[in-house]
């Protein structure tokens, strides 16, 4: 049996449609350590080269779970873990939530967004990225790691690298 009490921050992608997207949302992943969760179905095929370009050589440092429908998640984890929905359609910023370790961020389909009957059934975990009132979204990919990224601040960067080294390889002809 699956242990559900994940630690680190879990990113879902309910029905994502674009291979290089997802791809990019991996990488993100892998970079922060967080566990993703993608739910059927999907734009794409999971061995499209696409995809796997834009995930470059990081998928080995990333948890990827699949799901038949986003209720199987949702029964899966939501009892012991918070879950909140990016939405340009949120009340509340995305910086006005405690994010904890454990937390489920979960994303819509690009084209779409995440459906409005899952958002009123959870509108006070709803959250959004503020953004100028004639502008409809952020791509996906972006939008992941403006959000994932304010949750690890919040976590205090835990399990990252703090500091950068230089190679000491030249970059510029002389």
């Amino acid at each position: 049996m699956e242990n559900k009490n994940i630690k680190g921050i879990n990113i879902v992608l309910v029905e994502p449609e674009i291979p290089q997207n997802t791809g990019n949302i991996v990488r993100t992943c892998g970079g922060i350590g967080a566990h993703l969760h993608l739910v059927r179905p999907l734009g794409f095929e999971v061995t499209d080269k696409h995809l796997k370009r834009a995930g470059l050589d990081y998928w080995h440092l990333v948890d990827i779970s699949y799901y038949d429908n986003f209720k199987q998640l949702l029964d899966k984890f939501s009892q012991d873990h918070n879950f909140y929905y990016c939405t340009t359609k949120g009340a509340r910023r995305h910086t006005q939530v405690q994010f904890k370790d454990g937390d489920f961020i979960v994303f819509g389909k690009e084209s779409r967004g995440l459906p409005e009957n899952l958002l009123a059934e959870h509108y006070e975990e709803c959250i959004r990225i503020p953004m100028r009132p004639d502008f409809r979204s952020l791509n996906l990919s972006n939008a992941v790691a403006v959000v994932a990224f304010e949750a690890m601040r919040q976590l205090d960067f835990d399990g990252m690298e703090d500091v950068g080294h230089l190679t000491g390889r030249p970059e510029f002809a002389d």
